[in-house]
């Protein structure tokens, strides 16, 4: 019981954040250099559940057994896993989240995982690039990625489009608990990374988290 204690004030003290954009965005380049600068644990759905997999744990084979139907992974084995990854991260800041949520039903899940262990979502931060600049540099990114659906213009605006319609009501969602903010996703790396600093910069003064 000791220990269940500490891990509720360890994660209490968690700086948890939620970096969304299109393919393209750079949401990539920005995720690394945020988890570098301010120490978080980049969490990946998509890692977390091939990992899983690969270890065979019990919500490894649970996913499995879906993926082998063609069927998606329920949302409770997903949340399971992200379980899982902040019980093994008990000294960690905090969490970037990446790939996760991407429904409402995801996000309403998530936050209630996170109220249990005592934390929450601080800030969503939205990389927000037109879809012109998006479909410029996919198709530069083809050109040396070896990806044939970064070459194609009518299905990177697929993707765009299929972005748009699964992020906006999640958008909705964190913009009426007051945690959502645009970031201008065109511009220099840093000039974006600069911004988005300033932005968490001030989320951890608000927490008092600041080292």
């Amino acid at each position: 019981m000791n220990s269940y204690i500490c891990f509720l004030r360890l994660v209490s003290n968690m700086l948890n954040l939620i970096l969304f954009g299109p393919p393209g965005s750079g949401k990539g380049t920005q995720s690394e250099k945020i988890v570098d600068k301010y120490g978080l644990v980049h969490l990946s759905t998509g890692n977390l559940l091939r990992q899983e997999i690969i270890d065979k744990t019990p919500l490894g084979l649970e996913a499995k057994s879906f993926m082998d139907k063609g069927q998606l992974v329920p949302d409770e084995v997903v949340i399971g896993m992200i379980d899982s990854c902040l019980e093994k991260q008990q000294d960690a800041k905090g969490f970037l989240f990446d790939g996760f949520p991407r429904t409402v039903a995801q996000a309403e899940a998530l936050d209630r995982l996170l109220q249990f262990k005592k934390t929450a979502i601080h800030k969503v931060l939205a990389l927000e690039v037109s879809e012109e600049e998006l479909v410029t540099r996919l198709i530069k990114r083809g050109e040396t990625s070896g990806r044939s659906d970064d070459t194609d213009e009518d299905i990177i605006r697929r993707r765009f489009a299929v972005y748009k319609n699964e992020t906006y009501p999640v958008s909705n969602y964190y913009k009426e608990e007051e945690k959502f903010e645009s970031i201008k996703g065109e511009g220099s790396v840093e000039d974006i990374f600069n911004t988005i600093s300033k932005s968490i910069e001030k989320e951890l003064a608000a927490q008092n988290l600041t080292e």
